[in-house]
C-alpha cells in the first residue's frame, strides 16, 4: 500500500513540475498577439487617452506590428474630434515587481502623434548612421540611448534588434517589427 501511495505521489508531482511547451496554448502559454494587444489597448486609449465621457465618443486603433517574441506590439490611434492622434506599445512578458514576484504582466506606453515620430525617427537614424559599427563586430558592438522613461538597446545578432527597457518590461523589438510599425504609423497618420 505504502509503495502504490508513493507511486501515486511521485506520478502526480511529475505530471504538476512538467512543463508544457510554450506553443501549446493549454498551459502557461506565453503569447500576447496583436489581437489581444487590441482588445486591451481599447480600454487603455479610452480611459487614459481621451477619458470616459457621458457622451457617445468615436475614436481609431488598429495594431501596427507585433514583436516575433510577443513581447512588444504596436497600435496607432485616433481621435478625430480633439484631433489627436499616437502611437501606443504594448509590453507583455515577465514582470519583477517591488518585492522580487516575478509574474506575466502586460502594460501601455502613450507616445502622442510628434514623440511616436521623433522616436521612431531617432531609432531608425541610428540603426542606419551607425550599420558599420554594428556589424563590424555584431557580437560585441552595443549602442543605447534614453528617451523619456524607456531605455532603447540597439545591437547584431543576425539582425538588427532592439530591446527596449520600461517599467520593469525588458522587451525586444526586431528589426523588421521595427519597421513594420514606423512605416504603417507614417502611412496612417498621412491619411488622417
Amino acid at each position: 500500500m505504502k509503495i502504490k501511495l508513493l507511486f501515486a505521489t511521485l506520478f502526480i508531482s511529475t505530471i504538476s513540475y512538467s512543463q508544457f511547451p510554450e506553443n501549446s496554448d493549454i498551459f502557461f502559454a506565453k503569447e500576447f498577439s496583436k489581437n489581444t494587444a487590441l482588445y486591451k489597448a481599447k480600454e487603455y486609449v479610452m480611459t487614459q487617452i481621451i477619458g470616459v465621457k457621458p457622451e457617445l465618443t468615436k475614436f481609431q486603433i488598429d495594431p501596427l506590428a507585433a514583436a516575433s517574441s510577443g513581447e512588444l506590439t504596436s497600435l496607432v490611434y485616433n481621435y478625430e474630434k480633439k484631433n489627436i492622434t499616437g502611437l501606443v506599445l504594448g509590453f507583455y512578458g515577465d514582470y519583477w515587481n517591488d518585492n522580487g514576484v516575478v509574474y506575466q504582466a502586460y502594460a501601455f506606453k502613450n507616445l502622442p502623434e510628434e514623440n511616436a515620430l521623433e522616436i521612431l525617427r531617432r531609432i531608425d537614424n541610428y540603426i542606419n548612421n551607425e550599420s558599420k559599427y554594428l556589424s563590424q563586430d555584431s557580437d560585441n558592438n552595443n549602442m543605447f540611448f534614453q528617451y523619456d522613461d524607456m531605455t532603447f538597446l540597439i545591437y547584431q545578432d543576425g539582425m538588427v534588434k532592439i530591446r527596449v527597457f520600461w517599467k520593469g518590461f525588458d522587451s525586444e523589438w526586431e528589426s523588421t517589427a521595427f519597421g513594420r510599425t514606423k512605416r504603417r504609423f507614417e502611412r496612417k497618420i498621412k491619411k488622417n
